[in-house]
């Protein structure tokens, strides 16, 4: 019923900063709350960042103070700015929707498909 497909991965140096895009379609961006997820070699899934339907949001401790999750919904677009990229950030990032808005992955019921997020030391 959602569709959505993240953008804006690469590589970076420790330090530097990208932003990550996902694109949302199929159903009303506005209704639901999303969240950025990130999964790394050897580690489960786990919550970066989400952001509730009226733009309340929260983090993982790991990146408060470095990443800031926003979102368009005029354009149907979710953004999460990193900055201050440390080689532990490396992971492979995925945006989800859902209905709840929780750091639980199961509160999310659409997933992109990911983006490579490398950061060199």
């Amino acid at each position: 019923q959602v569709r959505l497909v993240e953008s804006g991965g690469g590589l970076v140096q420790a330090g530097g900063s990208l932003r990550l895009s996902c694109a949302a379609s199929g159903r009303t961006f506005s209704t639901y709350n999303m969240g950025w997820f990130r999964q790394a070699p050897g580690k489960e899934r786990e919550f970066v960042a989400g952001i509730r339907r009226f733009g309340s949001t929260n983090y993982a401790d790991s990146v408060k103070g470095r990443f800031t999750i926003s979102r368009d919904n005029a354009k149907n677009i979710l953004y999460l700015q990193m900055n201050e990229l440390k080689p532990e950030d490396t992971s492979v990032y995925y945006c989800a929707a859902g209905p709840y808005g929780d750091n639980s992955a199961e509160a999310y019921d659409y997933w992109g498909q990911g983006t490579q997020v490398t950061v060199s030391s």
